[in-house]
């Protein structure tokens, strides 16, 4: 029985994807350690280290089906050794004239960093993909709304007028930057590490290089150049990338979160047939995903933090700072993958209210267009002050925006009336442009990550 709640039966949806989880496995993970040292079997056979038949016989026998995953865990347990265990497990199925040549030149942080690479590429697909999906909701939504009034608010309250179309394309160009920044990313972090005890590849000699070239064009990983033992900066930008991806996903359920409230009513989240939103106030329709989206923000960063801990470590190897990695790194994945399910099921059924948020311009917000009409006569600074007395008296009595200009003598001084359209500057051509970038660099992007 599971003790942590992000893998309960009845709550790991919430903090993983069976994508994501698959990854993570122990039977996942062993498995792809077996595959490392196999590679790195291979790879030392083809230079002549190790004899080809052996090479053979141990990526033959090198499946995790074939081992006692019991007898492994307490083996784990009694040498204390992270992978000593395994080890010992694989004695008991290759046999004897090439075991001697299994995980040869290796050490632990060769096979783990190795795998984590691995891992790394199969999440990295699933967040690319997802992005992209992302991306497209997102584009759909500037497009249809681009010329759909809403007030822009700022510190909380209401400013002056833009459009939805403006607002989804803004969180659109971010999430743009998100599928560079995996794209440039990539070479950085998926590379193989053979280095062994110190990361001088002493064991293999002078064939040290050409074995480590040969192990990670099997991986199909690149070459370091020089080992990472130490080096935490690949794992800590990965973790980085992805919590500021949550942290965009936050910030766009943080606004639906916000604009859901009755009292603002503009979006609503999709009604799933089935979803109560309180068992004490049946009226109630809760945005239990775009608050979730933040729940998994925080955790996200929180991990992140980790491994950019991990970055400050000692001499040539330091089990802080790698084997944090083992808890912190698959934690940031799962929720990662978790957050952009939530947000496409989010934005593929987001209802937005364009009636209510035209009703909800106040009348006051084209007082920035005022202010640009009234300083070409007046002065930036008198025209600012002018406004600011004119349209506090006005609001203090109740009046209109209108009314409040008219009483204090500015609509004579060439502001004109309150009754124009609103004013949403160059929103529009903005929107246009974010969307002719997205189509771009969508036509332009791989068919998959990396």
């Amino acid at each position: 029985m599971t003790s942590r709640i992000t893998d309960s039966a009845m709550y790991g949806h919430l903090w993983g994807t069976s994508e994501s989880r698959a990854v993570f496995t122990e039977t996942a993970r062993l498995q792809g350690w077996l595959d490392v040292l196999a590679a790195l079997a291979r790879a030392q056979a083809a230079e002549g280290i190790v004899p080809a038949d052996a090479a053979d016989t141990i990526t033959r026998c090198a499946r995790v089906e074939l081992l006692d995953l019991d007898e492994v865990a307490e083996q784990t347990r009694i040498s204390g050794h992270s992978t000593l265990g395994l080890i010992r497990g694989l004695r008991q199925v290759v046999p004897d004239y090439a075991f001697q040549f299994v995980y040869v030149g290796a050490t632990v942080q060769d096979v783990t960093d190795t795998w984590t690479s691995l891992a790394s590429r199969s999440i990295g697909a699933l967040v690319w993909r997802d992005l992209r999906r992302v991306e497209e909701l997102l584009v759909e939504l500037a497009e249809r709304h681009r010329d759909t009034l809403l007030a822009g608010r700022t510190h909380g309250q209401p400013g002056a007028p833009v459009t939805f179309g403006w607002k989804a394309a803004s969180w659109a160009d971010e999430i743009r930057r998100h599928i560079d920044r995996l794209t440039e990313g990539a070479p950085r972090w998926l590379v193989g590490q053979l280095g062994g005890g110190v990361g001088t590849l002493a064991f293999h000699g002078p064939a040290g290089l050409a074995v480590r070239r040969r192990f990670c064009a099997d991986l199909g990983l690149a070459d370091p150049v020089i080992s990472w033992l130490a080096a935490r900066d690949r794992v800590a930008e990965l973790g980085g990338v992805l919590a500021m991806v949550c942290g965009t996903l936050a910030r766009v359920g943080g606004e639906v979160y916000e604009l859901q409230r009755p009292e603002i009513g503009e979006l609503r989240e999709p009604a799933r047939a089935g979803v109560v939103g309180s068992i004490t106030m049946p009226h109630k329709r809760n945005p239990e995903g775009s608050e979730h989206l933040d729940t998994l923000a925080r955790l996200v960063r929180a991990n992140a933090g980790v491994l950019l801990e991990g970055m400050v470590g000692q001499h040539e190897r330091d089990g802080r700072s790698w084997k944090a990695e083992w808890v912190a790194l698959p934690e940031v994945c799962l929720l990662t993958t978790t957050a952009l399910h939530t947000a496409i099921y989010l934005l593929d059924g987001l209802e937005v209210d364009a009636e209510a948020m035209r009703a909800n311009l106040d009348g006051y917000t084209g007082s920035e267009h005022a202010l640009a009409v009234l300083s070409e006569g007046m002065g930036a600074r008198e025209a600012q002050h002018a406004l600011h007395l004119a349209l506090s008296q006005g609001r203090g009595a109740g009046r209109s925006m209108n009314q409040a200009l008219h009483d204090a003598g500015l609509v004579e001084a060439g502001v004109g009336t309150a009754d124009a359209a609103p004013d949403t500057g160059s929103a529009g051509a903005m929107v246009d442009l974010v969307v002719a970038r997205a189509h771009a660099a969508r036509a332009a992007d791989r068919p998959s990550w990396p």
